[in-house]
């Protein structure tokens, strides 16, 4: 498992997809200033957009699944379109409500299966697609999901809001696969009960009604260094991780594990007297977790490997996606 030098790590981390292709997002963000609207409490650098209704929150997220995917499995980039709106929602402590879809289609083989890993996504989530667009003569296939769901305003968990001094706690499910040809795609629920998954992305609303998170993003695209990395760099702080410290099943390359995407995986940052409270509450909805380091507010994400020490980002110069704390 820590065969690889924590150097090579570093390189693998900066250079990996998942984290270059979010540079773009900033340049976008300055185009679109929120800043006007009174009733928007958080928009970008957030899993999902979060508008004041009342004594709640209505959370808005939207996710386009990347053409590779599309035409490598268009099972699976139905499944996941449904699949990564819903962990957007959850992220936020929020319960998922309903989905529209943008189908774009050129061969109804294609579009068949795409269909079919929605139709499954939606009866393993218990969230309904209500609605949405079909582009019927397209010259290329493509899915896009948006979602909609409700936090009590007073129990949202932002992901720019991590303090120095709290822990930093991953949480995922270690029990899982890698489907053939996607080879950073941990799948944990595809074969889980409906049941048990579900109730894992309901663990996040009792996390957000129990207050015990100061923030929290889903282990997505960069993987889980690369996630908090996004967390901390809007958080304008910084942190240590200690990478023997993070779960880890067996049999699986290290380096594809911190660069995959997570089926079932959080990254928080907390109180201290909270980890233990939040991984009980993930234990009993069989997912693994561990305090792998702290936040600090140096600006540096840094790497423990045992006595060796390096940095991975330099947020006073490096950018992952430009996203700065914007508290309202």
């Amino acid at each position: 498992m820590m065969a690889m030098r924590l150097k090579d790590i570093v390189s693998a981390i900066r250079s990996f997809p998942g984290i270059t292709r979010k540079n773009k997002i900033g340049d976008v963000v300055r185009f679109l200033p929120t800043t006007a609207f009174a009733n928007i409490l958080a928009s970008e650098g957030e899993d999902a957009a979060a508008i004041e209704y009342g004594d709640n929150c209505i959370l808005f997220a939207a996710d386009g699944i990347m053409e590779s995917l599309v035409k490598q499995n268009p099972y699976y980039a139905g499944y996941f379109a449904v699949l990564v709106n819903v962990n957007d929602i959850a992220a936020m402590g929020g319960k998922p409500l309903a989905m529209v879809d943008i189908l774009s289609l050129k061969d109804e083989k294609v579009c068949g299966q795409i269909l079919k890993g929605l139709e499954r996504a939606v009866r393993k989530f218990n969230v309904p697609i209500v609605g949405g667009h079909t582009h019927p003569d397209c010259a290329y296939h493509a899915i896009d999901v948006s979602i909609i769901g409700t936090v009590p305003k007073n129990d949202m968990i932002r992901s720019d809001s991590a303090k120095d001094g709290d822990d930093i706690v991953f949480v995922m499910d270690t029990d899982g696969f890698y489907p053939p040809d996607l080879k950073y795609a941990w799948d944990t629920t595809t074969r889980k009960d409906d049941k048990l998954v579900q109730d894992q992305m309901a663990a996040m609303c009792i996390i957000a009604k129990e207050h015990l998170a100061n923030s929290c993003k889903d282990m997505s695209n960069p993987g889980c260094i690369g996630t908090l990395g996004m967390l901390l760099e809007s958080s304008g702080m910084g942190g240590t991780v200690d990478i023997c410290r993070i779960p880890f099943p067996e049999n699986i390359d290290l380096m594809q594990w911190i660069l995959s995407y997570q089926g079932c995986g959080f990254v928080f940052t907390c109180d201290p007297k909270n980890s233990g409270r939040i991984l009980e509450i993930f234990r009993e909805v069989r997912v693994d977790g561990a305090v792998v380091g702290k936040v600090d507010p140096g600006k540096l994400l840094k790497l423990r490997k045992k006595d060796d020490i390096e940095t991975l980002f330099d947020f006073n110069t490096d950018i992952i996606t430009g996203c700065k704390p914007a508290h309202k």
